[in-house]
């Protein structure tokens, strides 16, 4: 699994986002998440992959590509699932 797959898969499970409104381009605004949302969201991305996002990045995060990129510079992937 992707690791675009793997944070879509958090976005539907924990905060109930529609998955057909989920796209490397959509910002978390889009989505109707808040700062709160946010914060569960990088939890469970810290869950899932194993790494540490520290606050500064978080708040750094604007879309669904976003998230993908601090998350494979920080070296998960589809090899770490």
């Amino acid at each position: 699994m992707s690791t675009y797959d793997r944070i879509s898969t958090i976005l539907v499970d924990r905060l109930g986002v529609a998955q057909d409104d989920i796209s490397p381009e959509a910002t978390f605004e889009e989505l109707d998440l808040d700062s709160l949302d946010l914060v569960e969201f990088a939890l469970g991305a810290e869950e899932e992959f194993g790494v540490r996002i520290g606050d500064e990045e978080a708040e750094g995060l604007r879309t669904v590509g976003d998230a993908v990129a601090l998350l494979e510079t920080k070296g998960v992937g589809a090899a770490t699932a």
